[in-house]
């Protein structure tokens, strides 16, 4: 099969917070900023990966969602227990410097694990983990 990523998406409860951490901290390139019957979708991607994707959503923009689900999504979120992503970086430790310098919420310093990475972790800033690593050798 000829299967790759194009998009991932991350529930976010306050899309300009978000931009301001997703766009100005860690640099990544807004492509498209679409609002529809009261929601938001912000498109940001690493210019690294023009063809990746990541669309910063309400929690709960099913449509097909009950008012009880809608706010069920909501608490969640609040709490940081939804999934967020991984990414990739050639420095970790400069990463998470910026990182932490612009306000950034840390989970994890930098550190070195046993299955060949160094990594670290942050909370945006509705709550999503995010971890951050790189490859042993670079």
């Amino acid at each position: 099969m000829d299967l790759k990523l194009r998009q991932c998406f991350i529930a976010v409860d306050d899309h300009d917070k978000a931009l301001a951490f997703y766009r100005d901290v860690l640099g990544l390139e807004v492509r498209n900023d679409v609002s529809f019957e009261g929601m938001r979708w912000v498109t940001v991607g690493s210019p690294l990966q023009p063809d990746v994707e990541i669309v910063l959503e309400p929690p709960a923009a099913n449509p097909d969602a009950s008012p009880a689900d809608k706010e069920a999504m909501a608490r969640l979120l609040a709490k940081g227990v939804l999934r967020g992503v991984i990414f990739t970086t050639a420095d970790c430790d400069a990463l998470h410097q910026r990182v932490r310098e612009q306000g950034g919420e840390v989970v994890q310093e930098p550190m070195d694990q046993p299955y060949g990475v160094r990594d670290c972790a942050f909370r945006d800033p509705a709550g999503n983990l995010l971890r951050f690593m790189e490859r042993s050798g670079g």
